[in-house]
């Protein structure tokens, strides 16, 4: 099953109106019913076009596409960011990252960025009576001291926003502290070998693995953790946990760090894609996804389960991306542009949902849809009533996963890219960018980590018309309207034709964002 974006234009019903508030929460269509279990697995920078449903050809993932023919696949989903730290910010709470100003990765420095008063999908699950656990990538920081410090509790984190129980790795599988946690303590500490920072931690080498030197010591605990064996230390603690949890309902928010680099899959995945590296950590992670799978039909689970498979922001040209990309495997499909940026590959993400009886199999949804929706729309689920400012930018989308509505829920979507400039908004077929160029990597060369934006061109040979010899034209438009119904891979900059509609955008995402508009009503 190939969706309509890669090989046609996209349909959209919704025009220019300002219909722009979120849907409250509705009582939940399976209130007077046992209460589903819920699983959301969201994918460590996992492109549109890295899977087989969604037109990968030259790496394999029967898993995956198994489960979009059992449940809906959707063509139109975004993050809220294009940026790890805030897509994962707005998917918690349903605002959007930008209100925070949260733009950019935390790393080891940086404490936890969600207010432990905020409510979040965690707390909406709890509440209702659900057991909740996050395993995997936390990348939302711990303690509120001004200097994180790795040799203290690490609390508030997860477990003071609404989770039961946490394992994972707690910043980035590319940068330190490699090492992992179990709810407020790194696993193996001990007191006596403490974090030192500006020592050598010991941990293996691999290319894209950062800040090795920027903090060592907690031995026993680097030792730990070993890179090709981090999908299955997490696999198989979801596992566990699902298992031991079956008999009452449960959420569990599973973040892999697959396929985020360095793309360090178990051996036996080594050399089984045609896109290198980064096509084997795919295969991997098609293998987790199959296990949770398998794990629920065993159980007898499968059938009161929703779960949910997406990701945390679009494709990186890294040197993984890039070999991957020279190989034929184009990691975002045919959108122009990659994670960091405000073009559409940077935030339009894979999605898919199966819940066996409520969902249609094999069905596909072109629902435009953020992640931060996810909030309100475990609150309709549940029968959850929220509160005052809870997901003051979340919108009720249960019916677009259990239905067929007439129109769109919602008619826009903030875009927060790497950039502040780059600060972008969806309305129906249109998307304005207030700036020039993609507003994430700058990376100027082919063989750069960070290659991105225009320069990319030099590897990628899209078409833009703002964009010549891998440059912005001297006489491009200050700013970027694309017509997304015409013009879905974003060829054509038609902001000197069109300058009322962006004007107009200009002026609603002022309103949106800039002046805080943030009440629920």
């Amino acid at each position: 099953m190939k969706h309509k974006l890669l090989t046609g234009s996209l349909s959209f019903t919704v025009g220019m109106g300002f219909s722009v508030l979120p849907a409250v929460a509705q009582q939940s269509p399976a209130s007077t019913e046992v209460k589903p279990n819920v699983i959301i697995i969201n994918v460590d920078d996992l492109g549109y076009g890295d899977i087989g449903c969604y037109g990968a050809t030259k790496v394999k993932t029967p898993n995956i596409d198994r489960l979009a023919s059992q449940g809906r696949s959707f063509t139109d989903a975004h993050s809220s960011s294009a940026v790890s730290t805030p897509s994962r910010y707005g998917l918690m709470t349903g605002q959007y990252p930008c209100r925070e100003d949260i733009w950019g990765a935390i790393f080891l420095n940086q404490t936890l960025q969600i207010d432990t008063a905020r409510t979040t999908i965690a707390d909406v699950m709890k509440r209702s009576g659900y057991s909740t656990a996050i395993v995997g990538k936390w990348h939302l920081g711990f303690r509120t001291d001004e200097k994180m410090d790795w040799n203290k509790e690490l609390a508030p984190g997860p477990l003071e926003l609404g989770f039961d129980y946490y394992f994972g790795v707690p910043i980035l599988n590319s940068h330190p502290p490699f090492v992992y946690v179990e709810n407020h303590h790194v696993v193996g500490y001990d007191s006596n070998d403490p974090f030192v920072r500006g020592k050598r931690a010991e941990t293996e080498e691999f290319d894209e693995k950062f800040g090795i030197n920027s903090i060592g010591g907690a031995t026993a605990a680097h030792r730990l953790y070993k890179d090709r064996a981090v999908a299955t230390t997490l696999k198989d603690r979801a596992v566990q946990w699902i298992k031991e949890h079956k008999d009452s309902p449960f959420f569990l928010y599973y973040a892999t760090t697959n396929i985020h680099h360095p793309f360090t899959p178990a051996e036996r995945f080594v050399g089984t894609s045609e896109a290198g590296p980064y096509g084997d950590s795919i295969h991997e992670l098609d293998w987790v996804v199959g296990e949770i799978m398998r794990t629920l039909d065993e159980e007898g689970l499968a059938g009161n389960t929703l779960l949910i498979f997406t990701s945390d922001n679009g494709g990186m040209l890294n040197h993984g991306g890039q070999r991957a990309w020279k190989a034929g495997h184009h990691i975002n499909g045919k959108l122009l542009g990659f994670k960091f940026g405000a073009w559409e590959g940077g935030h339009r993400i894979p999605m898919i949902a199966r819940w066996p009886g409520r969902i249609p199999a094999g069905s596909v949804s072109n629902q435009l849809m953020s992640n931060v929706d996810m909030l309100a729309t475990l609150a309709a689920l549940t029968g959850y009533e929220l509160q005052g400012q809870d997901g003051p930018d979340s919108f009720n989308m249960l019916p677009a996963l259990i239905g067929n509505p007439g129109k769109m829920i919602r008619d826009h979507i903030i875009i927060c890219p790497s950039q502040k400039s780059h600060l972008s908004i969806r309305k129906g077929k249109w998307v304005y960018i207030p700036a020039q160029n993609s507003g994430g990597f700058t990376g100027k060369n082919v063989g750069d980590h960070d290659l991105g934006g225009a320069s990319a061109f030099q590897l990628t040979h899209r078409v833009n018309s703002d964009i010549e010899n891998a440059r912005i034209k001297p006489d491009a438009p200050s700013v970027q309207l694309y017509n997304l119904e015409e013009d879905p891979y974003q060829t054509t900059n038609v902001y000197e034709r069109h300058p009322r509609v962006a004007r107009r955008l200009a002026r609603i995402l002022e309103e949106k964002i800039r002046k805080s508009d943030a009440t629920r009503k």
